[in-house]
């Protein structure tokens, strides 16, 4: 802290407490202040610090000094006018126009001229009487006299220090002037080390803010002070903190930690707080909820209410509570004005009882205001204590030295302050902090029977003794406040009373709760919130899993009926359970309660007729009950008329529908892959690898190394048989292939056929997803669809409702009036009869609470309801009691609680869970396969079927007007390449290849058919023979045989001679082949008569050489081919 810090914070306190006593301390200025002072607008920079050192007394011969000695000098000269006009106002100016130097009371031991001890200087303040200062001077000399003579603990530092003890004695209010005066006069002119302040005095007013004052600016100056204060409870916590304070008196936290052992003791758990406008009023109540939290695990507390009394009116929070413990903070004057007022209100009888702290006991004197019974928490504060508390303070501190000097650490650093007013030396004592931490860290020897003098981190005794005290009667009509008791804080059961007088003289304790009261509760059922069910028929009673007894007779019905007869017919009487039944129970466990159970009259929850209410709003209306229990809407209508709770539980309007078995759609098998996925696969990925295929395979040396027919005869391959390829490796199909004989090629099929493991793996595992039955409803967003919304502009309109009573009613009804007379012919009397019209298909969907819905559709065995939509007109359900019900604040109480801790959850949880779980259904997942959910195979197998017939068809017509024509165009034979089918359609080799494949598929596969066929065809040969020669033998007698036609010889197309050069169509074969506009070069060589001549007939083959000879003079293409021919024959 700077020097201009302090000064201003000197400065800021004076000005405060000027404002506190202006009276005497402008009497004291004027007085010492003859001379007119002048302060101007620069008045306020003060500075601490002056070259003049020098301190004017005009009442006394000696000029103080630094220095404890006093020098007799000449009379000093008057201090000189102080103007501002020019110059600044200074610190030292005003210490010595305020402060004019007096002998100070210093008591020393005596002190040697040679000065063999260095002293060590102690400040002590205490309060003034005409008589202590004797008394004082002999506690401090007696107690540093045991410590000199203690054999238990040495002090070795009385070796070379001596402590000198500067007592200066304050009165019960001093002025500002007088603490200053005490702190730069008195303790800061002899560098004192620490400061002993004992106060004994309880005014909690000024006496407290004078202690702050002190105890704040020995705490800046960085001088600690060991403190004994009887008001310590108004010391701001904060401020006393962040000060080097040592508290010896008991705290507020020790008062509060007694008053709560007494509760415990007679399991008082719930109870409130009254605190005047007292210092430390804040500071009380934060303690009370610490120590509370701090015994949680050990016992449960319940503060209900903290009542700040600064008006009559302010008690009358108590008068409504269910509190019968009051803890009192204020002071003795204000108490009696807090329990006189108390009386008149009735809260001071023998069902409460008050606790009160030692800032009303205070000297125990008792005003006639204060009820019999009353108990407090009260320490000593005689004269004789503080005179005791110096003692200890005496032994604090020189325990603090002896550990400070102990410390080699320490050997440089001096306990001298050097501090002044005069701004001379430092501004701050350095080494305060360090030396209060060796004092807070002591542990001075205690009493007999007494724990060690300790202290918390934050300078407050660790432990403490207060007396319990009851206030009973005296003699006559006296009151007196009588010790029955003692706590302790260091021991664990530290609470030891003896009899006590409790309110209303009585011998017994009171309760601390309310007494038992009776309510009449009106309910209506509705499930989950409460459910009947009928009684035991023998005993009349429920059991205990069946809830409580409720009546369902109205109150005529019972006029003389036998109440115990009545409880054995369920007509008259019914077990309600459920959630509200739940709740009810934990209130009357908690708030200690009776109650009957009755269900309403008329059967309604409560709306407007014809202005009047009826249902349970009318019987609240009405009192003719105290409480309505059931599932009740809060709404604006009933807050009008009934007063609620908070809410229990969230509700709105919600729409429950029926789930519809559809069939599976005729795209199923598509769905597991989108349009664009479909489209890259079949127009991107067929295609591109098709034509690579193809494309690799033409460029290949082992296909067709780039011309329009394959190096090998036996190689088959073309566009088409690609795409036959690559279709059957995608779908894995069991079919011939004809596979590529290049290696680029078949490298090419192989990714092809990687990829297609890749595709069918994620189709298959994504199609059964798809391929199962949809579950179809309505999916509705809430009330507020334009389908429920305008019911006819859908065609055909949607059939729903409601309940023609309630609360979802008149909310339609007021929002939505067209929707409300369109529902109408819907209505149904109860939710559940909503449901199952829902869950049969009479009515489409249903409208009413969310929270009922979603438990009806838990509820559901086949899972075949849902709620859909988001709620509308979001409210709550309410416990309602009539108007200014003394109940409502109790009840709302214990509902915040129940919310807090997770009672309302857990009942939600209990109740609201049906029997309809995912889980349920599984066992569904084993019965057979429908056909609806495989429709789309045979839909795809159709599809098939329809493609076919138009693919034959289009072969048809190409054989029939397409052939003849592209065999006209194709020259080079380029259609091959794309499909070998439509080469071969188009060439003579083509038919030679057709019909090696015949004679190959039909040749003889054992030795006994070739034997069989070379009989046959001996057999042949032979006819033949003899056929020539009977034609023969016919034209050497003039008769010619008639040459027959093809159509005439259907065994063999070949088997009348055709002469080349013949031209009559009787003559030639039955058809005449044009290829390159020249006569086909078979009709040379090939007759019925060359065909009869006999040949050599090996086992594997036969040859005709003549034949042979006669294909030199034919092209080279076709003698290949007949000679082909001929081998295969």
């Amino acid at each position: 802290m700077t020097t201009n810090q302090f000064a201003a914070m000197l400065f800021q306190w004076t000005v405060l407490l000027l404002l506190i006593e202006p009276n005497a301390i402008c009497l004291q200025l004027a007085e010492r202040n003859r001379s007119h002072i002048t302060l101007g607008r620069k008045g306020s920079s003060i500075k601490l610090g002056s070259t003049d050192n020098k301190i004017y007394n005009t009442s006394s011969r000696y000029i103080r000094t630094t220095s404890t000695t006093e020098t007799p000098t000449e009379p000093a000269t008057r201090p000189p006018r102080v103007t501002t006009s020019k110059q600044t106002l200074t610190t030292s100016t005003i210490v010595k126009l305020f402060f004019p130097p007096v002998k100070p009371v210093t008591t020393m031991f005596p002190v040697h001229s040679h000065r063999l001890h260095e002293k060590l200087h102690l400040g002590l303040v205490v309060p003034h009487t005409s008589f202590g200062k004797r008394e004082y001077t002999k506690a401090y000399k007696s107690a540093l006299d045991e410590l000199k003579r203690s054999n238990k603990v040495k002090f070795n530092f009385f070796k070379s220090h001596e402590i000198s003890v500067h007592m200066a004695m304050n009165s019960l209010t001093p002025s500002p002037t007088a603490i200053l005066k005490s702190i730069c006069q008195e303790f800061l002119s002899v560098n004192v080390s620490a400061i002993l302040y004992l106060m004994n005095y309880e005014k909690y007013g000024r006496s407290t803010a004078s202690a702050q004052y002190f105890l704040q600016l020995a705490g800046y100056l960085g001088i600690p002070v060991i403190a004994w204060n009887a008001d310590n409870s108004g010391l701001e916590r904060r401020a006393s903190q962040s000060s080097l304070q040592l508290q010896l008196a008991p705290s507020l936290e020790h008062q509060t930690a007694a008053m709560l052992s007494i509760l415990e003791r007679y399991k008082w758990h719930q109870f409130s707080i009254v605190t005047s406008q007292i210092a430390g009023h804040d500071d009380f109540i934060q303690a009370v909820r610490e120590r509370i939290s701090y015994m949680t695990d050990r016992f449960k507390f319940t503060l209900i209410n903290a009542v700040l009394f600064t008006k009559a009116s302010d008690l009358e929070d108590l008068v409504h509570s269910e509190s019968r413990v009051v803890l009192l903070y204020a002071t003795r004057e204000e108490a009696v004005r807090i329990l006189s007022i108390a009386n008149d209100l009735k809260i001071t009888g023998e069902n409460y009882i008050w606790v009160v702290t030692q800032s009303v006991i205070e000297n125990l004197q008792t005003p006639s205001q204060f009820p019999v019974g009353m108990l407090g928490v009260h320490f000593d504060t005689s004269s004789a204590s503080l005179v005791q508390g110096i003692s200890t303070a005496i032994k604090v501190y020189a325990y603090g030295v002896e550990d400070y000097m102990s410390d080699s650490s320490n050997a440089n650093l001096s306990l001298n302050t050097q501090l002044s007013c005069d701004g001379v030396g430092e501004s701050r004592w350095k080494t305060g902090d360090r030396f209060y931490r060796y004092l807070r860290n002591v542990s001075v020897e205690g009493d007999t029977g007494k724990p060690n003098v300790e202290f918390t981190a934050d300078g407050v005794l660790k432990a403490a003794e207060l007396k319990i005290m009851n206030l009973r009667p005296n003699l006559g009509s006296q009151l007196k406040w009588e010790e029955i008791g003692v706590w302790k804080s260091w021991e664990k059961e530290g609470l030891d009373i003896k009899d006590i007088v409790w309110p209303g003289n009585s011998h017994t304790p009171p309760q601390g709760v309310p007494e038992k009261f009776h309510l009449k509760i009106t309910f209506l059922e509705e499930a989950p919130y409460i459910q009947m069910s009928p009684p035991d028929p023998v005993t009349g009673k429920c059991n205990m899993n069946r809830g409580v007894i409720c009546r369902v007779a109205g109150d005529a019905d019972m006029d003389k009926i036998d109440v115990a007869m009545a409880h054995h017919n369920e007509s008259f009487y019914q077990c309600c359970s459920g959630f509200c039944i739940d709740l009810l129970g934990k209130f009357a466990e908690e708030l200690g309660f009776t109650y009957e159970l009755v269900r309403v009259e008329d059967g309604k929850w409560g709306t407007q007729e014809n202005g009047k209410w009826n249902g349970l709003i009318a019987d609240l209306v009405n009192r003719k009950t105290d409480m309505a229990l059931t599932s009740l809407v809060i709404n604006s209508r009933r807050e009008s008329v009934v007063d609620f709770t908070v809410p229990i539980m969230e509700t709105g309007i919600a729409i429950v529908v029926a789930k519809r078995t559809g069939i599976i759609s005729p795209t199923a098998f598509l769905e597991p892959f989108d349009t664009a996925s479909w489209m890259l696969v079949g127009v991107v990925a067929i295609q591109a690898s098709a034509f690579t295929i193809f494309f690799f395979e033409w460029l290949s040396p082992s296909g067709f190394d780039m011309k329009t027919t394959a190096l090998q005869p036996s190689h088959r391959f073309s566009l088409f048989r690609t795409y036959w390829l690559v279709w059957a490796v995608l779908f894995q199909a069991a079919v011939h292939i004809d596979t590529p004989k290049g290696f680029t090629a078949k490298f090419m099929t192989n990714m092809w056929a990687m990829f297609a493991v890749v595709f069918l793996a994620i189709y298959t595992a994504n199609l059964a997803a798809f391929m199962i039955t949809r579950e179809e409803f309505h999916e509705f967003t809430g009330v507020d669809d334009v389908r429920i919304r305008k019911p006819y502009s859908h065609k055909p309109s949607f059939r729903f409702g409601t309940t023609p009573e309630g609360h979802v009613n008149s909310a339609l009804g007021k929002y939505f009036k067209e929707m409300h007379a369109y529902m109408k012919r819907f209505n149904k009397s109860s939710v559940e009869k909503g449901v199952e019209a829902v869950r049969s298909g009479e009515l489409d969907a249903f409208i009413y609470d969310g929270t009922v819905l979603d438990y009806l559709v838990s509820q559901d065995e086949d899972c075949r309801l849902l709620t859909v939509g988001s709620w509308y007109a979001k409210s709550g359900y309410g416990l309602a009691f009539p108007r200014n019900s003394k109940y409502v604040q109790m009840f709302n109480k214990r509902l915040l609680d129940f919310r807090e801790n997770g009672d309302l959850e857990r009942l939600r949880r209990y109740w609201m869970t049906g029997t309809c779980k995912p889980g349920k259904q599984e066992h569904k997942s084993s019965d057979p396969l429908a056909l609806e959910q495989f429709l789309s195979a045979f839909l795809l197998l159709m599809g098939g079927v329809v493609l076919a017939l138009v693919l034959l068809v289009v072969e048809h017509a190409y054989f029939k007007y397409v052939r003849h024509h592209l065999a006209k165009t194709d020259k080079a034979n380029f259609c091959a390449l794309i499909s070998r089918s439509m080469g071969q359609s188009l060439t003579f080799q083509g038919a030679v290849y057709k019909a090696q494949d015949i004679l190959r598929r039909h040749r003889c596969k054992d030795p006994v058919c070739d034997s069989h066929l070379w009989k046959i065809r001996s057999e042949l040969d032979l006819a033949r023979v003899r056929v020539k020669q009977l034609e023969k033998q016919l034209e050497q007698h003039g008769i010619k045989p008639v040459k027959r036609s093809d159509s005439d010889a259907p065994s063999s197309p070949m088997v009348n001679n055709c002469p080349p050069q013949s031209s009559s169509p009787s003559t030639c074969c039955g058809f005449r082949k044009k290829v390159n506009n020249v006569d086909n070069p078979a009709e040379k060589f090939i007759s019925a008569a060359d065909l009869l001549r006999n040949r050599p007939i090996q086992r594997s083959h036969f040859s005709p050489k003549d034949f042979t000879s006669r294909m030199n003079t034919v092209s080279p293409t076709f003698r290949t081919e007949i000679q082909e021919m001929e081998t295969v024959l």
